[in-house]
């Protein structure tokens, strides 16, 4: 099976056959197990197979029918890659063409803004974002970066630019009131080892801050 997965024209032949969808990626066979399990994981077929995109699409299919009018996707860990998001909301928008589409994220490993310009380009209409001097990290995409890269797009915001930044500029002296309690006192940047213990950003913040104040760092 692993000399199988190895080779991507018999694998998909193999999942085709298995009746699992299939979503296509490169051309070239893979290199070892570990790159299969990598390109797996990514697309969610076939090494996840309960939580994979039909189990999403089953799952909105059965809010649907218990009438709400919004279907928001709750990313609580920033776990949500570019290519995940463009594949989910894709599916989803192609599935509900009329029912209104909110994703929420965090920018803990650093792909926020790229997540969710994939999430808007595949038919998300809401994505949430945090002004600038309040994103990165655990909290929210910055909300500049999102509008500024949708500038003179068919998905412009309309939102200037100029003034996110006074609002930027206010929201960071007021931060400053409450530096001592922030994550930004243990944690100076993205991390993307998120995609490996998948802690969700509120929790992965108190829990970074907690260890640190018990002196319980890595290599100690």
């Amino acid at each position: 099976v692993v000399r199988s997965m190895g080779d991507k024209t018999v694998a998909r032949r193999v999942a085709i056959e298995a009746g699992v969808p299939v979503v296509p990626g490169t051309e070239e066979p893979m290199r070892d197990v570990h790159e299969a399990r990598q390109f797996c994981n990514q697309i969610g077929y076939p090494a996840k197979t309960k939580y994979a995109l039909e189990y999403y699409v089953k799952l909105a299919e059965d809010l649907v029918r218990c009438g709400i009018h919004v279907l928001c996707i709750k990313d609580m860990a920033g776990l949500l890659k570019p290519r995940a998001a463009k594949m989910l909301i894709g599916a989803l928008r192609a599935e509900f063409p009329g029912l209104p589409i909110h994703v929420h994220t965090h920018d803990t490993a650093g792909a926020g803004v790229a997540a969710m310009l994939a999430a808007a380009e595949a038919g998300a209409d809401v994505v949430d974002a945090a002004v600038d001097s309040m994103s990165g990290l655990t909290s929210q995409p910055s909300l500049g970066a999102i509008v500024a890269a949708l500038e003179g797009t068919e998905l412009d915001t309309g939102l200037n630019l100029k003034s996110i930044g006074e609002l930027s500029t206010y929201w960071e002296g007021t931060r400053q009131l409450y530096a001592p309690f922030e994550a930004t006192a243990t944690m100076k940047s993205g991390s993307a080892d998120v995609y490996e213990h998948e802690i969700p950003g509120g929790q992965y913040t108190n829990l970074h801050f907690q260890a640190f104040s018990l002196d319980l760092r890595q290599g100690r």
